[in-house]
């Protein structure tokens, strides 16, 4: 028997995305230049129309100067974790 992994909270990745943002006062242009991606990259992000790639992640990670891990742990906040038995 296979045994798949909860889905990823790609809605949870974007609120952090926007809250980052926003806490920062940043436009879309600002981060664009702090992260060295696209403006168009960040708004299909933030609005859900790309789930961009781990070295887009990352990018923004250092850009908002928080470990990687911060802004992806919210991809399983409501998940059990591994090796924890399920209810």
């Amino acid at each position: 028997m296979t045994i798949l992994p909860p889905d990823p909270d790609l809605a949870a990745l974007r609120v952090t995305l926007a809250r980052l943002r926003g806490e920062r006062g940043w436009t879309f242009d600002e981060l664009a230049s702090r992260s060295g991606l696209a403006r168009r990259t960040l708004i299909d992000l933030e609005h859900g129309h790309t789930t961009g790639s781990l070295g887009t992640w990352h990018a923004l990670a250092h850009a908002f100067d928080v470990p990687i891990e911060q802004m992806l742990g919210v991809l399983c906040d409501d998940h059990t974790p591994p090796g924890t038995p399920g209810p």
